[in-house]
């Protein structure tokens, strides 16, 4: 006879579970708004082929436990009993106790499930059970009847317990903060660019590449910054759900109908994140992940970076800053990295070894995460450089976003004095992009880089505010411009085309 389960056990599991009382997850937990991943993870679940279990990575707050609960939901509305869907949140201190074996085995033996009757097992926070990565090898290679849904805001762990348990048994699906083509169809703001009278409107369609969506925007000049409102309050309260609630349309149901101010909005943005999204990951996270016993020295090295954004990353200079070893440096660098706080851009070459060798630019995960590590209250609306360089950090993150769905790799480039900020190296059409607060920008760097790697020329973009749309398959220099917001919508929509295809759903599903 299996042993009795302790009853402090039992209450967690109904605690964590009120589906199984319910027969419907509680509104306040499932939201009506669902991000394209919540939409769609269920069907990658139920259809299951090829067989694999689904990770859910992404920064803290940016919604991984709520896409898990509306996939759960999902999942009774498509006639799954709620008895074979088990939640186990794994930082809790009773589950904590316990091996995710034991745990896995009882939710098995008491559902009877089967190979074709499994039970969907909703693990959040994966990585803080023990041995999580064995655990998973084992119910993989086992053939266990279960179907696993799991997140973590610590890809750090991840990515060391990955490199030998998870190859052909688990996918990384990346939940990344809002693009701007979603928090465009949050506020109910029509996502596409007005043109002029007599021009057709573009509405940011998903085409078989990024350089094919951009080729389909209407040339000459234009209102192509139409939404230059909504862009500078995406960048001020950045693409968290909890906090753009407060933006827009939104803020009508969230706050009794009252609008909150830019500055507002960058204060709320700050007082929320700060918290959670920075001081728990530097203090729980990224020890818990690696052990680092002096986080305070992380939330120094944080500081540090959030007043480089956008520049070339210098663990020497760091070094002698901090007074730490520059193999320290590199290491925390790395941390920060992995719980997705910052992200680093190697710099282009052509070849690996190349790349391996350069120097990498530094940004955030989110602007206003760095603006809550900076603690900068209001002055980003009072200094023009710097909100320059949360443009450009907006463009950078919603390409890497795109990157890491598409699989292509995201660089700059540098040589001398010249430098491009962002170089998209897909195999298929690699594209070249600087991003300026005016289309009067110089474009040395462009046509320096496009004569050092000539398949980029016809490739490459200046970026900017009130940019007109001029094709740089036409123009004289290999050089196009592009308006930011075109450009932000276009990665937007590719991004989610490239989200479908690795869930391996067809995109008018």
């Amino acid at each position: 006879m299996p042993a009795p389960i302790p009853e402090e056990l039992q209450r967690t599991m109904h605690e964590q579970n009120p589906w199984w009382r319910l027969g419907q997850v509680p509104r306040p937990l499932a939201l009506p708004v669902e991000r394209p991943l919540a939409r769609h993870l269920w069907q990658r679940l139920l259809d299951d082929e090829p067989h694999r279990y689904q990770l859910i990575l992404g920064p803290r707050r940016v919604g991984k436990t709520t896409v898990l609960y509306q996939t759960v939901s999902r999942l009774l509305a498509n006639g799954v009993d709620s008895s074979r869907i088990w939640w186990l949140r794994l930082d809790h201190p009773v589950l904590l106790r316990e091996h995710l074996g034991d745990l896995v085995r009882l939710a098995v033996e008491s559902c009877e499930a089967a190979p074709n009757d499994p039970v969907f097992m909703m693990l959040d926070e994966l990585v803080y059970a023990d041995s999580w990565d064995t655990w998973l090898k084992t119910f993989y290679d086992e053939q266990w009847p279960v179907q696993i849904a799991a997140t973590s805001s610590a890809a750090a762990a991840l990515h060391r317990g990955r490199l030998e348990s998870g190859v052909g048994r688990w996918e990384e699906q990346h939940l990344t903060p809002y693009s701007f083509t979603e928090f465009l169809d949050l506020a109910a703001v029509r996502p596409g660019v007005a043109g002029s009278d007599d021009a057709v409107h573009w509405q940011g369609e998903a085409e078989e590449t990024l350089a094919d969506a951009i080729a389909t925007l209407p040339t000459g000049p234009s209102d192509h910054d139409a939404f230059s409102n909504e862009r500078r309050r995406l960048m001020m309260v950045g693409g968290f759900p909890e906090l753009l609630r407060f933006t827009g349309e939104a803020s009508h149901e969230a706050d009794d109908g009252y609008e909150y101010s830019e500055a507002e909005l960058l204060l709320l943005s700050q007082q929320v994140l700060r918290p959670d999204a920075v001081e728990r990951t530097i203090y729980k996270d990224i020890p818990q992940s690696f052990g680092v016993d002096n986080p305070m020295m992380l939330e120094r090295l944080l500081y540090v970076l959030a007043d480089q954004v956008s520049s070339l990353l210098s663990p020497t200079n760091i070094s002698s800053d901090l007074g730490l070893a520059v193999p320290t440096v590199e290491r925390y660098v790395t941390y920060l990295e992995q719980a997705f706080l910052i992200f680093t851009l190697p710099n282009y070459s052509g070849t690996e070894a190349g790349v391996q060798r350069r120097g990498r630019k530094l940004y955030f995960i989110d602007g206003a995460v760095r603006n809550a590590a900076l603690q900068r209250g209001i002055g980003p609306l009072e200094d023009l450089r710097e909100m320059g360089m949360l443009l450009e950090n907006l463009v950078a993150s919603s390409m890497r976003s795109l990157a890491m769905h598409s699989g292509v790799r995201l660089h700059h480039w540098r040589e001398g004095k010249s430098e491009v900020d962002l170089v998209y190296d897909d195999p298929r059409s690699p594209l070249a992009f600087e991003i300026a607060s005016s289309p009067r920008h110089d474009r040395a760097g462009l046509a320096a880089f496009i004569d050092r790697h000539e398949r980029f020329r016809n490739n490459s973009y200046l970026v900017a505010p009130n940019a007109a749309v001029i094709s740089a398959q036409t123009s004289d220099s290999g050089i196009g411009t592009l308006p930011v917001d075109a450009l932000l919508i276009a990665i937007g929509a590719q991004a989610h085309r490239d989200m479908m295809n690795r869930l391996r759903i067809g995109i008018g599903s």
